[in-house]
């Protein structure tokens, strides 16, 4: 017996035929010196391969950083403008403090529900955007035509937010109307800008990869998918930093050049867009594919959820009782689809906590000591939190889970995302508690001393609940991006995404119902139990959709070869190419 095959027994493996390991327990084949010394990337990998060598991500192509960065110009415009909705009055005069701007005199359940209406109105207009994309002109022109609405309610906010015009009481009405405007804008850009990202990286399955050092990896899709989506985000929250620029020009300046720095630096995600086209990789829609996802829908739902039925080669076989238009692949596609819908179920709990950051977090922040610091400034410890951590995540947590065996699939990493949030909802409790044990003005902040006066507790103690809420972002929000793209659809990527994001919506929703607990002394009990249902949340979404874990390999191989089938058909018909990577 040989020194490989003994090392094989000694590993206690059956291997492949071919394949065997040598004296220090590395996986050999026939040819192993051949390959480790050509380099190429073209060896698919067998399935004892599979279960032993490491994963990693492929190169990103240049077309995918680019879509990175339109994202984070328009995130740079939304979260400027952002510091509109939150920051009018609460209940005492704000003009008196400096450090807590206000132009509209609104008390702070008022500014809550204003602030989750401009959440719910910007994630629920993404339906249109993707209906648009998906069935009439495609991804890229869908987000030239939203770019120039987003536009056009950009210079409505801008001049509606001069002295002059604040002062004639016309701020209130033209931020009504930028919010609608810019909100149609948003939805149309962002539906189909999560998939577009996506779709710049050509997946070809599974394949070996031999690197410098000579060892040979797996180049996985899936991990590209992940990494592609986790700089899609780092991008989000690096822009979503202009926050902090703009809290200082509203305090120095005023809120029309809060307003102008984004709209100049859209302008400049515009130019990226067009310029960059040569670079990107476009799908060509496919005409009524929405339309006949409903009626293969409605057959199912006609026949107890049954979609074989749904199926030519089904009516062919019985009697064509339905008129069905469409090949077979597509009814396998929308199946994996609404796994996707189901696990989107919980999501709308998730965005209650999530919308606490941009509402009575704020708020919050300013019934205590700031010591200088402008009350909307803290909120970005949670974008900060998450572009440290996601090249943690990316660079090393995630990899070395994966040396070690441990893949860390979407249902888990949903789940966890779920726990972060709770927690974070559970320190906010214990923060306000401490706001109300202090005084001067106890369990009704800023409600004494003609306001002027906040609580004895410094800010920075808030800091926890946002990086608690940040990292719950790279676990369940990047993670359901992820899943909405490689769950759809070849050719409803945009409609699966803005189901996705039709959820922020629907949590908004739940956030403007639940706005009358953000009062004094409230708030505990509104923490609280937030806290207790997202923990809830979390548990009956790992009891119900873990299962799918076990699955995931298999659901997103279909989905990859779909999708290559119509890339390679859009490249014969139209002669695009594609970018490079780096």
């Amino acid at each position: 017996m040989g020194e490989e095959a003994k090392a094989g027994q000694l590993h206690g493996e059956t291997l492949a035929p071919g394949y065997s390991r040598d004296a220090a327990g590395r996986l050999l084949t026939k040819n192993a010196h051949v390959r480790e010394s050509t380099g190429f990337d073209d060896d698919q990998p067998t399935e004892e391969e599979l279960k032993i060598l490491p994963r990693v991500s492929d190169n990103i192509p240049i077309g995918g950083y680019l879509v990175a960065f339109i994202e984070l110009t328009e995130r740079f415009a939304y979260y400027g403008l952002s510091v509109y909705p939150p920051s009018p009055q609460p209940d005492f005069n704000e003009k008196d403090d400096p450090l807590l701007p206000g132009a509209l005199g609104l008390g702070q359940s008022a500014a809550t529900a204003l602030q989750y209406f401009w959440q719910f109105w910007c994630y629920i207009t993404p339906v249109f955007g993707a209906i648009v994309a998906d069935q009439y002109i495609g991804k890229y022109n869908t987000i030239m035509v939203f770019s120039g609405v987003y536009v056009l309610g950009l210079l409505v906010l801008v001049t509606t937010a001069i002295p002059k015009a604040i002062d004639g009481g016309y701020a209130f009405g033209g931020l009504i109307a930028s919010i609608l405007i810019i909100g149609l804008g948003t939805g149309g850009i962002k539906a189909n800008v999560a998939p577009l990202i996506a779709e710049q990286y050509r997946s070809r399955g599974p394949f070996i990869r031999t690197l410098k050092s000579g060892a040979r990896v797996i180049v996985d899709p899936n991990v590209t998918i992940q990494r592609l989506y986790m700089v899609y985000y780092w991008c989000i929250n690096l822009g979503s930093l202009s926050g902090i620029a703009t809290v200082y020009l509203e305090l120095k300046v005023g809120f029309w050049s809060a307003y102008l720095l984004p709209f100049c630096v859209f302008f400049v995600g515009i130019f990226t867009l067009v310029v960059g086209r040569k670079y990107y990789v476009t799908a060509v829609p496919q005409g009524s594919v929405i339309l006949c996802a409903f009626k293969v829908w409605l057959i199912a739902l006609k026949n107890k959820g049954n979609m074989e039925v749904a199926k030519p080669s089904y009516q062919v076989a019985n009697g064509r009782k339905y008129k069905t238009p469409w090949p077979e692949e597509f009814v396998d596609e929308l199946r994996r689809g609404l796994v996707a819908c189901r696990v989107f179920v919980f999501y709308p709990i998730y965005w209650v906590c999530y919308g606490q950051m941009i509402s009575n977090f704020v708020s919050q922040a300013g019934t205590m000591e700031t010591h200088g610091i402008p009350n909307d400034v803290i909120l970005n410890v949670g974008a900060i939190t998450i572009i440290i951590f996601i090249p943690i995540m990316e660079r090393l947590i995630y990899p070395a889970l994966r040396t070690i065996g441990i893949n860390f699939k979407p249902i888990t990493r949903i789940t966890w995302g779920f726990f972060f949030a709770s927690g974070a909802m559970a320190y906010a409790a214990g923060c306000q508690k401490m706001i109300y044990n202090a005084g001067p003005c106890y369990d009704n902040p800023r409600g004494c001393l003609d306001g002027a006066v906040p609580n004895r507790v410094h800010v920075a103690v808030q800091a926890p609940s946002y990086a608690l809420i940040g990292i719950s972002e790279i676990f369940a929000s990047i993670t359901g991006l992820e899943y909405a793209y490689t769950k759809a659809p070849t050719n409803m990527k945009s409609f699966i995404m803005s189901l996705f994001l039709l959820t922020n919506a629907v949590g908004s929703a739940l956030g403007i119902a639940v706005s009358p607990t953000s009062v004094h002394p409230k708030l505990v009990w509104a923490f609280s139990g937030l806290s207790i249902a997202t923990a809830v949340a979390g548990i009956a979404f790992w009891v119900l959709f873990r299962r799918y874990n076990d699955t995931e390999e298999e659901m997103n191989a279909a989905g990859r070869e779909n999708q290559q089938e119509a890339l390679r058909s859009v490249a014969g018909e139209t002669g695009e190419g594609r970018g490079g990577a780096v």
